[in-house]
């Protein structure tokens, strides 16, 4: 106990809020993390659309080539001028082979290729001239042979023909070098057909089938 007197301080009510000085003890303040975790979200999300959305854009990043290739790269860059030099020696070659090409060729080499040229088969009415009738007309064998001897042919044998039935006169010669016999007979007796076959004993031979006149 004090020797002091009571006074109005010393009248504290059971049931009352406090007064005067006693303040109630605030709860220590903490750091808002929001602004931070909001600035850290913002460049995550602008990175990720730069790294999908720039290189359909066409913006690539430019690579640094490593010290290797750039010491190769200058290597072959000195050592191109020293290369170019003997591509010179091309044209000088070019002219020569141009002219060459262009000196037409002598005179010496073009004859022999003249001469070796096959001059076509002369006619020869000395080689026998053989006809047969192969329709059902009497006398028509005779007939055309009696033309073929008139026009300066040799006349060889003049009978019936014995051998498969023909659908259209045919003049049959035993050799190319018979065909000009058979393309002058050809003309004469106005048969278009010509047959290159050795079954005949004379080198041409005429067969005459049906509806000859």
């Amino acid at each position: 106990m004090t020797n002091f007197a009571r006074d109005e301080f010393d009248r504290v009510p059971e049931v009352s809020s406090r007064q005067g000085v006693h303040r109630a003890a605030s709860a220590p303040s903490r750091p808002k993390l929001w602004p931070i975790l909001s600035v850290g979200f913002a460049a995550l999300a602008v990175g990720l659309v730069a790294f999908l959305l720039l290189p359909q854009l066409g913006f690539q990043p430019a690579l640094t080539p490593p010290p290797a290739a750039a010491a190769a790269d200058t290597s072959a860059a000195s050592a191109g001028p020293t290369a170019t030099p003997p591509a010179s020696a091309t044209p000088s070659a070019t002219p020569s082979a141009s002219a060459s090409a262009s000196e037409p060729a002598p005179p010496s080499a073009l004859e022999p290729a003249a001469s070796e040229t096959i001059a076509p088969a002369a006619v020869d009415k000395s080689q026998p001239v053989a006809i047969f009738n192969g329709t059902l007309t009497s006398g028509l064998a005779g007939r055309v042979g009696a033309t073929v001897k008139s026009d300066g042919w040799v006349l060889g044998e003049v009978a019936n023909w014995q051998g498969a039935p023909q659908q259209q006169s045919v003049i049959f010669y035993s050799d190319a070098a018979h065909r000009a016999n058979a393309e002058a007979l050809s003309a004469l007796l106005n048969i278009p057909t010509l047959v290159e076959s050795a079954d005949f004993p004379t080198p041409v031979a005429v067969v005459l089938g049906p509806g000859y006149e």
